[in-house]
């Protein structure tokens, strides 16, 4: 199965200089608890999304917009927009925090990712905006 996108975040004390925030395979490794994973895998695609950053499960169970809120073609639509936003920010290290915008995200819009895929992805764009106070593509970030 290939990853398409996986979040890893670390905090401060490796570098002692504010989060560090890597896009690539997570390391089964890693000490994290479950709690701050959530795994969405779409076994017919052969894609899937790792998201481990402490807080995002919580977040996401209390505070974001239940599934279902939002459309799939709404979640798709700022989808494409915030990752080219993101992979914009990470082509520029000197402009933007390169500890927040590592590693570029393999989303295609050709692609049907399915619901559950977009949606926590979108979510996830949302807390990444409040937890670090990150403005992407223009848009407020609002629950």
């Amino acid at each position: 199965m290939r990853t398409l996108f996986a979040f890893l975040l670390i905090v401060g004390l490796a570098y002692n200089c504010g989060p560090s925030h890597n896009l690539v395979s997570s390391n089964p490794e890693t000490n994290t608890t479950e709690q701050d994973m959530v795994r969405i895998a779409n076994d017919d695609l052969e894609y899937e999304i790792i998201i481990i950053e402490p807080g995002f499960n919580t977040w996401l169970a209390s505070v974001a917009k239940p599934e279902g809120y939002y459309s799939q073609s709404y979640l798709e639509s700022r989808n494409r927009i915030l990752v080219q936003s993101w992979n914009e920010r990470v082509q520029q290290p000197y402009t933007y925090q390169p500890t927040l915008y590592e590693m570029q995200i393999d989303y295609n819009s050709n692609i049907d990712y399915g619901y559950e895929v977009n949606y926590k992805l979108y979510n996830y764009f949302i807390y990444f905006q409040l937890t670090y106070k990150q403005q992407l593509a223009g848009f407020v970030p609002r629950i």
